[in-house]
């Protein structure tokens, strides 16, 4: 017999996502989580956040009556190969909740049991370390609740008659936490509770937390840290923030795990770069030849290809079509600075920006559809740290930078259902010839190299987003990126681009 026993199987673990709410406190016809932000339904964000943890074995969807087959051609879409199963949900939360359980406990063997985490669909913003906390606390214990801290003061009320409410109570805010989702349980336990319950004639819960605290007194619930950025979509306001929450976000391009990866993954493909004469559009054209596509870097000062002329660009594409059969990517860096006060700026200079900074990443976009569609390939756009935040004398540049977002964000959606990715790379500032013309030579380490952005976009255009907004920064030496919750680098995103852009 081994000296070593083998360790115990790790345990299935699965996402239940509720559905079953209607729209009408946000005052829809249809299900608020069938409603788009940021071009996409929220569910279908909710989804793709269990889609790509690797704490998540498969994921059962719950959805208001009538509107199973609204998810079904959204999974199917997205090709969100997790889903499993889509039921419909019950009346109340609670009957929601009993037929996952069921579900659940189709095609288990006697004493096994399983992981389940129970998320609101209306939570898209929910964050990858979140649900692996969860999930590890499972390990020890039973039952887990996500939870942050009160900013607000909480007050019990009583009603009397038409006088109105008053306060009864204002409990110590230092105990006081909002509850969030995932709830996270053993099935045998989250199972056992809803028995219980259903003995019990007055039987009502909001959530599946205090089901287990109420019926199964004895099993502790531990506190997992959630963040401030897993809203719940419910009221108006929420769907505004959600959206521009989603749309000052940014993704993390998955990196490849050694200098073969890229070999194989572009040996073969052809790429095409607009802006590819220098900084970072002749880095990424560099890289992406070393590892061996077929590269066609355009520039103006190289090949004579001017982005703002549309048979210029239709002739580049064409070519390299032509000559390699198809076209996998294709990138437009090309872009242009001008920095003055609009009322002083003569139209020879706004027609440029409007031309070079938006007009041709729309020319670029719409003549390469037909070739990325053959190849499921990706468009890749850039905007700059500048898009969420328009300031005095760069009208021009920052508006057209802000619209490269919103066009990402709107062909990923309209492209979707043709296999084609469409994502923005936001450097932050980037040591190259633009910036230098534009404000002289820099301190030396103040900016972030050409070379980590091409790096960077050839991590993203190797990867199955899209849609998104990928920032590009230097790491603060003194604190690492996983060290930071998902929330806070966000924010310290948006805060840093609120800063003047030079």
């Amino acid at each position: 017999m081994s000296a070593t026993s083998a360790s115990p199987a790790k345990p299935r673990t699965t996402a239940v996502v509720l559905a079953g709410g209607t729209g009408q406190r946000v005052g829809l016809s249809i299900p608020k989580q069938l409603l788009k932000i940021a071009g996409k339904a929220v569910i279908e964000h909710t989804l793709s956040v269990f889609e790509r943890s690797d704490s998540i074995d498969d994921v059962i969807v719950l959805m208001a009556p009538g509107y199973v087959p609204d998810v079904e051609k959204i999974v199917a879409k997205a090709g969100l190969a997790k889903v499993s199963r889509i039921i419909e949900g019950g009346s109340t939360r609670n009957e929601t909740t009993e037929r996952a359980i069921a579900a659940l406990g189709e095609g288990l063997a006697d004493g096994e049991d399983r992981n389940v985490l129970f998320h609101d669909a209306v939570r898209p913003l929910l964050s990858q370390h979140v649900i692996k906390d969860c999930v590890e606390a499972l390990e020890r214990y039973q039952a887990v609740d996500v939870a942050i801290p009160s900013a607000d003061t909480i007050i019990v009320t009583r009603t009397h008659g038409e006088d109105g409410e008053f306060i009864t109570d204002v409990p110590d805010r230092s105990r006081l936490r909002r509850g969030q989702t995932p709830q996270a349980f053993k099935l045998s336990t989250i199972r056992r509770a809803y028995e219980i319950a259903a003995g019990d004639p007055n039987f009502q819960a909001t959530d599946d937390c205090s089901v287990v605290l109420r019926y199964l007194p004895d099993v502790p619930i531990h506190v997992v840290a959630g963040d401030e950025f897993n809203m719940k979509v419910t009221q108006p306001v929420d769907v505004f923030i959600a959206d521009k929450l989603f749309q000052l976000a940014s993704a993390t391009a998955p990196q490849q795990s050694s200098d073969d990866s890229y070999r194989e993954l572009l040996t073969g493909r052809t790429v095409v770069v607009f802006g590819g004469s220098y900084g970072i559009g002749a880095d990424i054209a560099q890289l992406a030849q070393d590892f061996g596509a077929a590269v066609y870097a355009l520039g103006r000062s190289t090949t004579g290809t001017h982005v703002e002329n549309p048979e210029h660009v239709d002739d580049a594409l064409s070519r390299a079509y032509a000559e390699t059969g198809r076209i996998d990517y294709v990138v437009n860096t090309a872009g242009v600075l001008r920095i003055g006060k609009l009322a002083e700026t003569d139209n020879t200079t706004i027609q440029e920006a409007l031309n070079v900074n938006y007009l041709a990443p729309v020319q670029i976009a719409r003549a390469s559809y037909k070739y990325l569609s053959e190849t499921k390939g990706q468009l890749l756009l850039y905007t700059s740290s500048s898009y969420t935040r328009g300031r005095a004398e760069y009208s021009l540049y920052s508006s057209t930078k802000a619209a490269m977002v919103n066009l990402t964000q709107a062909l990923s959606d309209e492209w979707a259902a043709d296999g084609i990715r469409v994502n923005c790379v936001n450097p932050e500032r980037t040591a190259t010839p633009m910036r230098t013309r534009a404000f002289g030579q820099e301190p030396e380490g103040s900016l972030l190299s050409s070379e980590a952005v091409a790096r960077t976009s050839l991590d993203v255009l190797l990867s199955e987003l899209t849609g998104h907004v990928i920032d590009v920064r230097q790491q603060d030496p003194t604190r690492g990126a996983s060290e930071a919750s998902d929330f806070e680098q966000a924010l310290a995103a948006v805060l840093d681009r609120q800063e003047d852009v030079k």
